[in-house]
């Protein structure tokens, strides 16, 4: 049994280090006072409607980030990780997105006019009524992605995969679709004019 004296140290010692844990060091800020409200990657605010044209967004991580309507023109997104992103209405005309991850991205009615997305990921990719003219589509992975509406005049889908992608009512007219791939794919009432290697016969 402990001596009552050793008993006090013993309380003292704790009540000294409980006050050492609680004490904060008046030189240091609270963390929620110093963390900035938004992320901020290369001056590019990540924010919905953010006017981020020609940024330096290279293998940035992006998943899950909400730029809805943002301006993107000419952004620079190679190999960035956009999945789950919101970039619904958004404008990325000119944007490379060479070899970038959008699984499962919302992009519907955004505008990809011109963009180089060769080799991406947009496997569930939600692209309905997106505007994809010109659009740089080698190699891409577009398993089961949502274009319906989509317009592709022109797109360049050599070698793509559009595996049970559904492409109702979108717009292929001039489109390059040599050695793609689509099996179980919907064209149901698309517009294939002037395209190559397109299912005709769908």
């Amino acid at each position: 049994m402990l001596k009552p004296t050793v008993w006090v140290v013993a309380l003292a010692m704790t009540a000294a280090m409980g006050q050492a844990v609680a004490q904060k060091d008046p030189s240091n800020k609270n963390e929620a006072d110093t963390a900035p409200s938004v992320d901020v990657i290369n001056g590019c605010r990540i924010v919905p409607e953010t006017n981020c044209a020609g940024a330096d967004l290279r293998h940035a991580s992006l998943g899950n980030a909400s730029l809805r309507g943002a301006n993107l023109r000419g952004a620079k997104l190679a190999r960035a990780d956009l999945h789950h992103a919101d970039l619904r209405g958004a404008d990325l005309t000119d944007a490379d997105l060479e070899s970038a991850r959008l699984v499962a991205t919302f992009l519907q009615g955004a505008t990809l006019e011109n963009a180089n997305l060769r080799g991406a990921n947009l496997n569930f990719a939600r692209l309905s009524a997106a505007k994809m003219a010109n659009a740089n589509l080698t190699a891409a992975n577009l398993e089961m992605a949502w274009m319906s509406k989509a317009q592709l005049p022109n797109a360049r889908l050599v070698n793509a995969n559009l595996q049970e992608a559904k492409l109702s009512l979108a717009n292929l007219e001039n489109a390059d679709l040599t050695g793609a791939r689509y099996p179980y794919a919907i064209f149901q009432s698309t517009f294939m004019e002037g395209c190559t290697a397109c299912p005709f016969d769908w």
